[in-house]
């Protein structure tokens, strides 16, 4: 069979289109009672009542069904720092993704201002527009001041997909495939490879579903306690992670291990990683577009359940499992914030969808019917 070459067909596809969105009006402007109504002079009235009410604006306006996906083109997918304009089409396929499986009106905005305060200004400036605030590719630890700044300030939902929607994901399969190697998820030995804003989601999500062994590394090797170069968020990652205080590289950290989770990049785990583990191994390598190790390569050296980010094997970890189906329930309810106990329910939703967990098969597909009902059904 011939490879498709995606990135040739997505330049053409790109081009053809001119942008993957466009804005059409809900009524007609044929009458002059259609004219009057849907504006001037009839509008006043509606703009006059919302001055009055302005919570009234989710029944009158766009805002019950708008979300801004909002990046500053400093983390965009695995190109790294790549600027807004490179990074609008991106935030447009999120909100393609978002109109196409949840019938969410998505708006994307790229700013090209990249401290926390610009950008927590310029996003509390437009939020009045919408009803959620979905942000993107925004480096970290800035993302992390970011997302924390604006959920405080904001009365309407914030997150930040790179972060939880990955974490969200990561953790349903992780339900999964701890049924299908036979072990208590809650006793795994987990190794997160990548201390960036997934890999902290990721690790943050994990204890709170009850598993207590997690051991992060970072590009210098094993997070723990009393490490002497650590600051900020990856000193307080050492404080509640690694409770056995193992020092070294990840093959210190890696040996013995029943699952690990790559957020890092290519090449990050090596089939010795994975010999060293522990029987009936669990490997997720979710860098795209080529993984920590490529699937055949974690099979070979003795992984059960393996997992990527790619569709074109089994297991994709996909955002887009989570992060529609988060924001219609929120809209549709009113939510203000997205809590962690959400995240957990949305984790165990998606699992759930998978009747009988097997090693190809331990994560739903993005296409499962009813997938963006099943997940809004659980946030409120």
């Amino acid at each position: 069979m011939v490879k498709k070459d995606y990135g040739k067909m997505a330049m053409a596809l790109h081009k053809k289109l001119k942008g993957k969105l466009e804005i059409v009006s809900k009524g007609k402007l044929i009458t002059r009672d259609d004219w009057s109504t849907m504006y001037s002079p009839g509008v006043g009235a509606v703009s006059s009542h919302l001055a009055k009410f302005p919570k009234d604006a989710r029944e009158y306006t766009m805002k019950r069904n708008s979300v801004a996906v909002i990046s500053d083109g400093t983390a965009v997918l695995g190109l790294g720092n790549i600027g807004p304009i490179a990074a609008l089409p991106v935030m447009e396929g999120k909100c393609a993704i978002l109109k196409e499986m949840a019938n969410i009106d998505g708006f994307p905005i790229v700013l090209d201002v990249h401290d926390v305060e610009g950008i927590v200004q310029a996003v509390k400036a437009i939020a009045p527009t919408f009803g959620a605030i979905n942000l993107e590719d925004i480096a970290a630890p800035q993302c992390f001041q970011i997302e924390e700044r604006l959920k405080a300030e904001l009365d309407i939902p914030v997150m930040h997909d790179d972060q939880h929607g990955t974490a969200m994901v990561v953790l349903a399969g992780l339900i999964n495939a701890s049924k299908v190697v036979k072990k208590d998820m809650t006793s795994l030995k987990v190794v997160v490879i990548g201390a960036g804003a997934a890999g902290r989601a990721v690790t943050l999500l994990l204890l709170k579903a009850g598993i207590t062994n997690v051991i992060v590394t970072d590009s210098k090797g094993i997070i723990y306690k009393g490490r002497k170069d650590l600051a900020g968020y990856k000193r307080d990652l050492a404080e509640i992670t690694n409770p056995e205080k193992i020092q070294g590289d990840v093959m210190n950290a890696i040996t013995g291990a029943d699952a690990v989770v790559g957020v890092s990049g290519p090449g990050t785990i090596a089939q010795a990683h994975v010999t060293a583990m522990a029987e009936r191994a669990i490997v997720f390598g979710l860098a795209n577009p080529v993984p920590e190790i490529m699937p055949e390569d974690a099979k070979f050296a003795g992984a059960m359940v393996v997992a990527t980010g790619r569709s074109d094997y089994p297991n994709q970890i996909n955002n887009s499992l989570a992060f529609p189906g988060v924001f219609r329930g929120a809209l549709d309810r009113g939510i203000n914030h997205i809590t962690d106990d959400m995240k957990l329910a949305v984790a165990k939703k998606l699992a759930g969808l998978i009747k009988k967990p097997t090693a190809d098969m331990v994560i739903p597909p993005v296409m499962t019917p009813g997938l963006v009902k099943a997940v809004a059904s659980v946030i409120k």
